[in-house]
């Protein structure tokens, strides 16, 4: 299925094409050293479109396209909506 998802960091999806694979984390709100912690939520995920960043306001980041089992999908969407995403290239 296919969950668009928006990353933190809009530069680092400008780095993205269609095809590659990337893990995707989510980082806690808190500040570093209180409590924050970074999960993985979705490993190896192919990216299947990347919409043009430029078109996000500043700060919004961006939205990627991800190719992804229904069950990560909403995990995807349960922490999209907690935490701030962002992407690793694998």
């Amino acid at each position: 299925m296919s969950a668009p998802v928006r990353i933190a960091d809009a530069a680092t999806v400008r780095l993205l094409q269609p095809g590659d694979r990337v893990d995707v984390i989510a980082a806690g709100n808190a500040p570093a050293g209180e409590g924050s912690e970074a999960k993985v939520v979705a490993s190896g995920v192919r990216v299947t479109e990347v919409p043009d960043p430029r078109e996000a306001a500043p700060g919004d980041g961006a939205l990627v396209v991800l190719s992804v089992p229904r069950a990560t999908a909403a995990e995807l969407a349960g922490a999209g909506a907690t935490s701030r995403l962002a992407v690793t290239v694998c």
